[in-house]
């Protein structure tokens, strides 16, 4: 039956118009022909960020007794292979994979770009999987997704943590601002969860699994990752309805033409790496010598690699998340630092210590991260109207010109109709801990030995709204077939909310079962036991309240649940708890559905 299949493969790949290319192979003893050169695309580029991430830069290999492969190679000795090769190798990886791998022209320049041109990067991606990829797995394997999707990052960031695109995603998985957002991944003044490791790892299973929901094709899947289910979508219909990624690949975006072939090549060439002779470039850090601890006060970079001699680098590199080297942590809302485990009992051991730490670099500890929770408040993203100047918009969201250009990076005091940019959530500045407002004098020595006096008038104070008194909650009688999805979906909250309000440790309920529900204003209050959200759970978009509202909405051709979710700005299980969907495909032009608002 294999042989059978790779018979087959190979017939295709040499007659059929899409693939061929007169069996122009890489090895210049055979023809004087090169695969076409791929143009620098966002592929190439991301690869080409890897060249500068510091993380390499000392050129250390503590791990290399441990990992004997891991040394330097020379690039004189590049082995290429046949096209029979290739497709056998990839004829193999199709049978035992739940993805459509084939081999083609397009397949070809990707194996090309990742085991020959760049293939000094491949070999740093090679030492990067050493760290992600085991949590690509442990989340990919808890969702019950095909582990190969762990070469998704590869074509997505080459596995930088700090990629930034020029449409503006970021992180490893490569999140806009909007899609981030619907997936629960917050950005902050000084905190943007797009680029946390384990949280965007998250985010994007549940935006795949729901992407797969849609298509029910991984290939499919993959391409709307990249260009949006809409555009997917229009690719289908000019095609004449086929679901099959060849089939609507001429009607798709350029980038996204070249995004699943990527994948396929990107995920033979880590396979087949010792074949082709590339070793990975050890990062000195494995995934397996890292750990968490929580953080519940204010804490800087400076602080740890002065007090704890942890290298600075190390620590930006492990926490990406943390934009400005500072963690604004309060016993409120503790945050996670991710550190080698030789520093982690060092940590424990002297956290007090470390908290108070004052660095030689800052003028004054104290007076540094008060100045930071004056000014820790949630973004969110605004287009620019026409009309509109920066000095206006800075005026409409209680901004200062200066703080709207740091906030996006602008070096103009300018900007154009439809530009996007951060602004500030009003509101939305936290509280000062007691411990930085509430001493009366507080000094500090610097590298001068000059002697800084922060008193407490010099802080502006925050106005904190006084807490409300909760009133009696709504109480839900659990009927037969109903889960807490459901009774979440029906009263517009979040299975989280519910587990919150109810102290339940687990999402189960029985018949008869009374269930609190509480209004949206008094969430905050009504939670008298922390419940960690559900890794799983789709963050609500909107306030929750007692009562459901929405809005029916008369299904069109080529819509879908992930659409119609970005469009209104809920998300995708909201709408299937809210109708009762089951199977997101069976959705037909002229149904209604309800939309929460």
């Amino acid at each position: 039956m294999r042989v059978i299949h790779l018979i087959s493969v190979l017939i295709l790949f040499f007659i059929t118009p899409s693939s061929i290319f007169s069996q122009d192979t890489l090895r210049s003893d055979t023809t004087s022909k090169k695969v076409k050169i791929i143009e620098d695309d966002a592929v190439v580029s991301m690869l080409d960020s890897l060249a500068n991430l510091k993380v390499f830069s000392d050129g250390s290999s503590p791990h290399a007794q441990k990992y004997p492969a891991w040394s330097n190679y020379t690039e004189t000795d590049i082995p290429f292979f046949s096209d029979s090769v290739y497709a056998a190798r990839i004829a193999v990886m199709n049978e035992n994979s739940p993805f459509e791998y084939v081999y083609n022209y397009e397949v070809k320049k990707f194996i090309e770009l990742y085991a020959v041109r760049k293939r000094k990067l491949t070999a740093r991606i090679l030492g990067l999987s050493e760290i992600y990829f085991p949590l690509f797995e442990e989340q990919l394997d808890r969702f019950n997704m095909p582990l190969e999707l762990k070469y998704l990052a590869v074509i997505e960031s080459a596995l930088n943590p700090i990629a930034n695109s020029k449409a503006g995603a970021k992180g490893l998985w490569q999140f806009m601002y909007g899609t981030g957002k619907v997936y629960g991944l917050k950005v902050s003044s000084y905190v943007d969860d797009r680029y946390d490791p384990f949280k965007a790892t998250i985010a994007a299973c549940e935006h795949l699994q729901d992407l797969y929901d849609i298509y029910g094709n991984w290939s499919l899947a993959l391409a709307a990752y990249n260009s949006g289910a809409g555009n997917v979508n229009k690719a289908i219909r000019r095609s004449g309805g086929l679901k099959n990624f060849w089939a609507i690949h001429r009607y798709l975006p350029k980038e996204t033409r070249s995004y699943v072939p990527a994948f396929i090549a990107a995920s033979y060439v880590l396979a087949y790496a010792n074949e082709h002779k590339i070793y990975p470039v050890d990062p000195g850090i494995l995934y397996y010598e890292v750990d968490t601890v929580t953080v519940k006060h204010p804490l800087t970079f400076d602080q740890l690699a002065e007090m704890l001699n942890i290298p600075w680098d190390e620590v930006a590199f492990l926490n990406p998340a943390y934009k400005k080297g500072v963690i604004p942590a309060t016993p409120e809302v503790p945050y996670k630092l991710r550190l080698r485990k030789k520093y982690i009992g060092d940590f424990i051991n002297n956290e007090n210590a470390v908290y108070s730490y004052k660095t030689k670099k800052a003028q004054s500890e104290d007076a540094s991260l008060a100045a930071i929770y004056a000014s820790y408040r949630e973004t969110e993203q605004y287009t620019v109207k026409k009309g509109e100047t920066m000095a206006s918009i800075a005026k409409k969201f209680h901004m200062s010109i200066l703080e709207l250009k740091s906030l996006n990076n602008l070096k103009k005091n300018s900007v154009k109709p439809k530009q996007k940019i951060f602004v500030y959530v009003p509101g939305s500045a936290p509280k000062i801990p007691d411990s930085l407002l509430h001493k009366q004098e507080i000094t500090a020595k610097t590298d001068s030995t000059k002697q800084v006096v922060l008193r407490k008038d010099t802080i502006k104070p925050v106005t904190v709204e006084p807490k409300q008194e909760v009133s009696a909650p709504k109480v839900h009688v659990v009927k037969s077939g109903e889960s807490l999805g459901l009774i979440a979906g029906k009263y517009n909250v979040t299975v989280a909310d519910l587990m919150s309000w109810n102290n339940l440790s687990s999402s189960k309920v029985v018949v008869g079962q009374k269930i609190k529900l509480y209004a949206g204003d008094q969430k905050a209050q009504a939670s008298t036991v922390p419940v960690a959200k559900s890794a799983s759970a789709k963050p609500a978009a909107k306030p929750s309240s007692g009562n459901v509202k929405f809005f029916y909405y008369t299904i069109q051709s080529g819509d879908n649940l992930w659409d119609l979710a970005d469009q209104f700005s809920v998300t995708v299980a909201q709408i299937k708890n809210l109708n009762d969907i089951k199977n997101a495909s069976y959705l037909k032009p002229g149904q209604k559905i309800k939309i929460p608002k």
